[in-house]
């Protein structure tokens, strides 16, 4: 358990202690854009890798025990989660944007929902695992992506003001980083045409598959059948 808890720090270390404080332009500086992301690729592989390995191995005790009804709960919830990954893909997020963010520009689609779809996406998976598994090791290994996806988004929404401070506000005015937190204040509207078909698709695809799959790649059913 000491090594899956190391393994943790390491992982948020990386992402939000390196990645997303003052740390970063520190870094870029001595080595280059390119050498910190080379370097940053580098630490991060080598991390989730000791991640897995140590939670693979870790000893855990249960902590609660979650009952059927809420483990179909569980699972329906998996497909938004799919969903909001894939939208971070296939639609423009801040991420994405970076610098080329204008004042001018109107949100849309997936990012009138949230402007972060990703690490909404990753937070929603990691809380479900969590409570799915009800487990000390679970809690340590889901609650790194947890907490990176948590912090990541006022980090990334800080990176973004320091870029271009009008574009900013323009952008922070009509979208929210809890989904459908703008939509719900008035400052947004819900456009499903804009979302388009791909991301929900392909969503539900993944979804389907690694419901099917899970036990096979995982060891672990979702749900118990029979």
């Amino acid at each position: 358990m000491a090594e899956l808890l190391l393994g943790a720090l390491a992982w948020v270390g990386i992402h939000v202690g390196l990645a997303g404080t003052g740390l970063r332009g520190t870094a870029v500086r001595a080595l280059g854009q390119r050498g910190f992301m080379i370097g940053f690729s580098l630490l991060s592989v080598a991390s989730i890798v000791w991640l897995v390995r140590a939670y693979g191995g870790a000893e855990t005790s249960p902590w609660w025990f979650t009952p059927a009804w809420l483990r179909w709960v569980l699972v329906v919830l998996m497909l938004p989660a799919f969903i909001l990954v894939v939208a971070a893909y296939t639609q423009p997020n801040p991420t994405a944007v970076g610098q080329k963010l204008l004042a001018n520009a109107e949100p849309r689609g997936i990012q009138r929902i949230t402007r972060h779809p990703m690490m909404c996406g990753i937070t929603l998976w990691s809380l479900v695992h969590i409570i799915g598994n009800g487990d000390s090791a679970s809690t340590a290994f889901f609650g790194a992506f947890l907490l990176t996806a948590v912090l990541g988004m006022p980090s990334i929404d800080a990176k973004l003001a320091a870029r271009d401070p009008v574009g900013w506000r323009a952008l922070a005015e009509r979208t929210s980083a809890l989904p459908f937190g703008a939509i719900l204040a008035g400052r947004n509207h819900l456009a499903v045409r804009e979302i388009g078909w791909l991301a929900p698709l392909l969503g539900l695809l993944l979804w389907a598959l690694v419901m099917h799959f899970h036990q096979r790649l995982f060891g672990v059913a979702p749900v118990a059948m029979g």
